[in-house]
């Protein structure tokens, strides 16, 4: 262990969570994974920390792949990219894009862990995206028993489909290989104060108008706070960006999702063309992220009860905003993923920024949950909320398969946790 590892409490990346154990323990190679797991009965893996939750927490030992950074192999004939389960996107984007490729979508923050990311079915947004675990085409992980595991989509069919957003049940993954795309620019303009009643009778066309759109809102006013379009270039005809959109005024300068904060820290807007991987994200790698400490909720509803849903929330506005920093809307297309948010169901999925005062957060997450509950809705598996287990685990209905998966590969629940067993195996 370095310094910094035995002498410092080890906490979330947005302090609201300190873990159960200070026993960190970082892996540079398989063998050592191994190791680890032949020593340690109970193990839980960290990746960047960007949960907010205590998916990945654990009372006994926790394991660190960091060091595991690198970019394996290119396969410019499959379309793919093969990296260490360490790897960040905001790491490997600049990379792949000098080697003429991109991925087809990147998330608000380039800081995550792409193991972490696609371990929870953390997504971008885009009528046509799926999130960012569709993109895996195969996975290397160590079982608890320590051998090395391969799945990939053309091989494994069901097995791989269980695993990809895998919540930390399965094993360690050390690797995963993700489908490329050529590389591609993209220009991005973020539009002020579109009125409500237009989300309500035009959110179809305002989600078409870009190949990511998300909606930011703190639900007051009766409209949406700024509506930011990222249109990728090349890609049929080009968003003519006009000066009013649907009611909502073009913006003149950079802007932050939270309008009085400085937009410095944000991607570039006003339509400046750039690579891809310093436009879908919203903010820059090389800045500290979002609003600094803040507790975060997401929900995904279906997409075709997206506006019932959002105006469900709007009423609820008056208990909502004293506590919320701000909130963005965004669609998923629907996937395969067995434990994906937006398995066999294209999505909308609500998000809140909070202020970081969890009592207050505790108390109105309920009454969204409740509003929200006529549509089935499903949490983002590493983001705050209080959903019964038995509830949560009645909307996959993968779940008795992906119990028997992780029975499969962690018979004795080495990387069982009390998150996973409460919400997952009810235990």
């Amino acid at each position: 262990m370095s310094a910094w590892m035995a002498h410092e409490k080890l906490a979330n990346w947005a302090g609201n969570l300190t873990y159960s154990t200070d026993r960190l323990q970082e892996a540079f190679s398989v063998d050592q994974i191994k190791t680890c797991l032949r020593a340690q009965k109970k193990v839980k893996v960290l990746g960047t920390r960007h949960c907010f939750n205590s998916i990945a927490d654990s009372k006994f030992n926790l394991l660190s792949l960091k060091p595991m950074h690198e970019v394996v192999a290119i396969d410019a004939a499959a379309h793919t990219v093969t990296v260490d389960a360490g790897i960040t996107y905001g790491q490997l984007g600049p990379y792949l894009d000098s080697k003429g490729f991109a991925l087809h979508n990147l998330a608000s923050l380039p800081h995550i862990s792409i193991a972490g990311a696609c371990s929870t079915g953390t997504h971008g947004s885009g009528e046509k995206n799926g999130n960012l675990a569709t993109a895996v085409a195969a996975l290397e992980l160590v079982t608890a028993a320590g051998d090395v595991v391969t799945l990939s989509r053309k091989a494994d069919g069901d097995t791989f489909r269980g695993a990809v957003v895998g919540l930390g049940a399965l094993g360690v993954i050390t690797r995963i290989t993700l489908d490329i795309q050529p590389k591609f620019s993209v220009r991005q303009w973020v539009y002020e104060n579109l009125p409500l009643s237009q989300m309500r009778d035009h959110f179809d066309a305002i989600q078409a108008s870009g190949y990511s759109v998300s909606l930011f809102t703190d639900w007051q006013k009766q409209r949406i706070n700024e509506v930011w379009i990222k249109s990728k270039v090349g890609d049929g005809p080009p968003f003519a960006a006009p000066a009013e959109l649907f009611g909502a005024k073009r913006a003149t300068k950079n802007l932050h999702p939270i309008a009085e904060l400085s937009a410095v820290n944000c991607t570039e807007q006003l339509g400046v063309a750039g690579p891809w991987y310093e436009r879908l994200p919203h903010f820059r790698m090389g800045f500290t992220p979002s609003a600094g400490k803040e507790l975060q909720s997401e929900f995904f509803v279906p997409r075709k009860n997206a506006v019932d849903a959002i105006l469900a929330v709007e009423r609820l506005r008056d208990q909502i905003t004293p506590h919320l920093l701000i909130s963005e809307i965004r669609t998923i297309a629907a996937d395969d993923l067995w434990m994906s948010a937006s398995y066999k169901q294209p999505s909308v999925a609500i998000h809140f920024t909070w202020k970081p005062d969890w009592p207050a957060v505790r108390s109105v997450l309920p009454v969204i949950e409740k509003e929200l509950s006529a549509f089935q809705y499903r949490p983002h598996w590493g983001k705050l909320f209080t959903i019964a287990p038995a509830q949560l685990r009645s909307r996959y209905e993968k779940l008795p398969q992906f119990l028997a998966l992780a029975a499969k590969y962690d018979p004795a629940g080495k990387f069982r946790n009390d998150f996973l067993d409460t919400n997952l195996f009810n235990r």
